[in-house]
C-alpha cells in the first residue's frame, strides 16, 4: 500500500527538501504541498491524503495545531505528524492534545520520519523517543483543572465567605455551593475549605 502524504511547511525550500527525502522512501508518495494552515486544511479535504506531515509554526493564520485539530475532527480526516524545530513542552502537549499521531524534530533521520508516517497511516502513534518522558512528566505535573464555577466558589471561600455568602454572591443555592466544593476537594486531594485554599495557592490557581 502506498501512503499518500500532504507536506505542509511555510518555507518552499524545506518543502522541496522533504519531498525529495520522502521520494526515496518506498511506499510513500507526496501528493501535494501547502505553505499555510488554511491551504493545508483545504487540500486535506480535497485530496484525502492518509497523512499530513506538518510544521508547527506556519506564519500568520492557522498553525500546525490548528491543522491537526481540523483534520482530526473530521470522521475521514487524515492522521497528522508534526515535523518541527520546536521542542518546547507546551508545543508538544498542544499538538498531542489536538490529536497529532507523531511529533518529530526536523533533524530526525529520514528513516525515522518515514516510519512515523507509516505508523500514523496505520493508526499508530509515534513521538520522538527523547520527547516521550518529557510529555509524560508535563502531563503529570499539570495542575488540576477546576471549572470556571468551581474557581469562582473557591475564590469567594478564599476571601472568607461562608457557603451562604458565596451562594448569594453567585446567585446559586447553598446546595450548589456545597456540590462545587465537594468537586474542588476531590480534584485538589483535600478534605477541608482551608486545605483547598492552601492547595490552590500552592498550585498557582489563586493569587
Amino acid at each position: 500500500m502506498v501512503v499518500r502524504v500532504l507536506v505542509v511547511d511555510d518555507h518552499p525550500v524545506v518543502r522541496s527538501g522533504i519531498r525529495a527525502m520522502l521520494s526515496r522512501e518506498p511506499g510513500i508518495e507526496v501528493i501535494a504541498e501547502a505553505g499555510t494552515g488554511e491551504d493545508a486544511v483545504r487540500l486535506a479535504a480535497e485530496l484525502a491524503p492518509q497523512v499530513v506531515l506538518c510544521d508547527l509554526r506556519l506564519g500568520p493564520g492557522l498553525d500546525g495545531v490548528g491543522v491537526t485539530r481540523d483534520c482530526r475532527t473530521r470522521a475521514d480526516g487524515p492522521a497528522v505528524v508534526i515535523l518541527t524545530t520546536y521542542d518546547h513542552d507546551r508545543d508538544i502537549l498542544r499538538a498531542v492534545e489536538a490529536g497529532a499521531a507523531g511529533y518529530l524534530l526536523k533533524d530526525a533521520p529520514a528513516d525515522v520520519i518515514a516510519a512515523a508516517i507509516r505508523d500514523a497511516a496505520g493508526g499508530g502513534s509515534d513521538l520522538a523517543p527523547e520527547l516521550v518522558d518529557r510529555v509524560v512528566e508535563s502531563l503529570r505535573s499539570q495542575p488540576p483543572q477546576l471549572s470556571e464555577r468551581e474557581m469562582a466558589v473557591l475564590a469567594r471561600v478564599a476571601q472568607g465567605g461562608t457557603n451562604r455568602q458565596v451562594a448569594r454572591a453567585l446567585f446559586v443555592s447553598e446546595a450548589t455551593v456545597k456540590t462545587h466544593l465537594v468537586h474542588v476537594f476531590a480534584k485538589l486531594g483535600v478534605d477541608s475549605r482551608t486545605a483547598a485554599v492552601a492547595r490552590a495557592r500552592d498550585l498557582g490557581l489563586l493569587d
